[in-house]
């Protein structure tokens, strides 16, 4: 394996790690609901935006480990780094920016402005 491409995959290995830490430390303990009983509605609404913001955040995470997972099976079975739409050869800055990345720079930046003119 390139040694690049094992940074990388180090990278994510990390990233997956601390991402499931965190989705632990919430099971845990931080969606559990207080047990205080809140005199001030302004309190009681805080924490509860609080615990909603923490489940999106939550979201976005499960949504970043699922294509960790497959950034990282791409790596094991040798399709890293193609770009699913042209076939070509993604740059390794853009890799090592966007792990994650499935498109080469040219064919995100041309399906972002195909979006753009759907809006």
């Amino acid at each position: 394996m390139d040694r690049k491409i094992a940074d990388i995959k180090k990278k994510l290995e990390e990233q997956r790690a601390v991402i499931l830490a965190e989705a632990g430390e919430t099971i845990s303990g931080g969606l559990k609901p207080d047990k205080e009983n809140y005199a001030d509605l302004g309190d009681q609404a805080s924490a509860e935006t609080d615990r909603n913001l923490l489940l999106r955040l939550r979201g976005r995470e499960q949504k970043l480990l699922k294509k960790i997972d497959e950034a990282l099976k791409r790596i094991d079975d040798g399709t890293f780094g193609i770009c699913e739409e042209c076939g070509e050869k993604i740059g390794v800055k853009r890799l090592q920016a966007r792990p994650v990345t499935t498109y080469c720079i040219d064919c995100k930046t041309a399906q972002e402005e195909e979006e753009k003119l759907r809006k």
